[in-house]
């Protein structure tokens, strides 16, 4: 298994809300480096504002690869919404997410769809809203496969959506889009409040896992708060997940605390040293 940080790009808006480590991005990619991250996952929002050039550019001079395009501030701080009542919003979300396809096929990584996807509407039926998800995720897997990219379904806490909230959920929604390039990622935080059991949860997901973001329970640095790690990161050796975990989380105090401290704990429960 491989450790990554997230680290929003120029487009995202500095904000605290946004659970990335922000601002000049040779900064934070150097900063991460010194720390012995040698993996992260990027929050984009729009790929049109990103010098890709500078990208590629700052991650060879680092040997910093890229595992994932989180695409949660599309939503955040734009309200795109794959399943919007709004056709024209539907449209620039479908739009917005090739884009992010095309610039994650450039970094040889997946991209990720989590509050993207949107939420059910009280005054459509809920089955509709359903079907309407399979139609235009397996337009999106379609697309994905052209450009080699893999794209990962998150199921994500009620407290931010109501369309596809446990693992459970996800697992259904992959089965019915039916797409090889169409898979899913579990975020912990968010399991651990919509599931049952996190472990159990982590077992079923196996055979469709292809991603992991990670934080303590309060979503804070690991091994600060109740979660098990060691615990966790055996029940993923148990089902032979050998995939990315990912760091996501509310950079408090500060990133570069939040990032140090969550190498030096995670690490070394992996097998390596900072």
């Amino acid at each position: 298994m491989r450790l990554a940080y997230q680290v929003a790009t120029s487009d995202v808006t500095v904000s605290p809300s946004v659970t990335s480590y922000q601002g000049d991005f040779e900064n934070c990619i150097a900063s991460l480096s010194s720390m012995g991250y040698r993996w992260i996952e990027l929050m984009s929002r729009d790929p049109r504002e990103i010098d890709l050039f500078k990208v590629q550019s700052v991650l060879a001079h680092y040997q910093m690869s890229v595992a994932m395009v989180c695409t949660g501030e599309c939503f955040g701080q734009e309200g795109l919404m794959l399943v919007s009542c709004d056709p024209d919003v539907r449209e620039r979300a479908f739009q917005r997410t090739c884009e992010l396809i095309n610039f994650a096929s450039s970094l040889g990584a997946g991209v990720n769809i989590g509050r993207l996807r949107g939420h059910y509407y009280d005054d459509i039926p809920r089955d509709e809203t359903y079907v309407l998800a399979v139609e235009v995720m397996r337009k999106l897997g379609d697309y994905a496969a052209s450009k080699g990219v893999t794209i990962v379904l998150e199921p994500v806490t009620m407290l931010q959506t109501n369309f596809i909230n446990s693992t459970q959920e996800g697992i259904d929604l992959v089965k019915s889009i039916n797409h090889p390039n169409f898979q899913l990622m579990v975020d912990i935080y968010h399991s651990n409040i919509e599931d049952p059991n996190l472990y159990d949860a982590l077992r079923m997901a196996s055979p469709v896992l292809s991603h992991i973001h990670i934080a303590d329970n309060n979503r804070r640095i690991p091994g600060t708060c109740g979660f098990d790690f060691p615990k966790i990161i055996e029940t993923l050796k148990d089902i032979g997940y050998n995939g990315v975990l990912s760091i996501e989380m509310f950079q408090i105090p500060d990133q570069e605390t939040c990032a140090r401290e969550s190498a030096q704990y995670l690490l070394p429960l992996l097998g390596a040293q900072v």
